[in-house]
């Protein structure tokens, strides 16, 4: 179904975070159906909000529960995953934990240090790390 819908549809929209805490360290996680680990986050779905969906799928993935409106910080095109794919890409400081709510979807959520990620970390994910923390060159493509 999920195919089909990606065929008839022109553009999906998916929203990723960067949740960190004071000490500075960011969330991951390792999804049980893609390799590596990636920024926690999903598609906005069909009556919801971006901001809506960053805050639910941080609650569901990483089991962080937003206190305060996250920061729009980019919008990438997701060409490699489906043509007409794109990410907003949010910093979320102002939150508290909460019980997570993966459902089987996630295997693993940690906490790193931006400049020492895990083994695995998918290129997308480095790529953002590395342009909000390094002050690398933001390219257009997730």
């Amino acid at each position: 179904m999920q195919a089909c819908w990606r065929l008839t549809r022109g553009a999906t929209l998916g929203v990723r975070a960067v949740a960190e805490r004071p000490d500075g360290r960011i969330a991951l996680v390792r999804h049980t159906y893609i390799n590596g680990w990636h920024l926690p986050g999903g598609g906005v779905e069909v009556g919801e909000t971006a901001i809506d969906a960053v805050g639910r799928e941080l609650a569901e993935e990483a089991g962080v529960r937003l206190t305060d409106a996250p920061e729009l910080l980019g919008i990438f095109a997701n060409h490699t995953a489906f043509r007409g794919d794109h990410v907003l890409l949010y910093r979320a400081r102002g939150w508290v934990d909460c019980e997570s709510q993966s459902q089987g979807e996630i295997e693993c959520v940690d906490w790193f240090s931006p400049a020492d990620l895990p083994a695995g970390t998918a290129a997308g994910t480095q790529r953002r790390i590395a342009e909000i923390y390094q002050g690398a060159a933001r390219i257009p493509h997730w």
